[in-house]
């Protein structure tokens, strides 16, 4: 996405299973690649993890 991921907008390198179809591929941006996810963005669990992505794309949304 060479403007960037808007909030709310899923990333149009993911598959219909939201998994990376660049992961491990070197045109993979280099954004994603140093990304370290953590207990602040991930929580303990998938739907918790989704909450806290959901509330971090509310709060960066323009």
């Amino acid at each position: 996405m060479p403007q960037g991921k808007p909030a709310g907008v899923p990333c149009v390198h993911l598959d219909d299973a939201l998994r990376c179809r660049l992961f491990g591929q070197p045109e993979r941006p280099a954004f994603c690649a140093t990304l370290k996810p953590g207990a602040d963005m991930c929580g303990a669990s998938r739907t918790e993890a989704m909450a806290l992505l959901a509330a971090l794309e509310l709060a960066t949304a323009p």
